[in-house]
């Protein structure tokens, strides 16, 4: 069971951070060719997408 949790938790964790890739690259900031948003943390994700959300306002 904790390895099923495990597996479950990390598919949200990944499912997150492409929403916020995808997000990112919208904007208009980001292209897909940003290879390094693949490589940032979630945190990293959640802090960029809140900072351009409040400067797109």
């Amino acid at each position: 069971m904790c390895v099923r949790m495990n597996n479950l938790l990390r598919y949200a964790i990944e499912q997150r951070k492409q929403y916020l890739i995808d997000q990112l690259i919208a904007s208009g900031l980001y292209t897909k060719e940003s290879t390094y948003l693949f490589r940032w943390t979630l945190s990293d994700l959640e802090q960029e997408y809140i900072f351009v959300k409040r400067m797109k306002k």
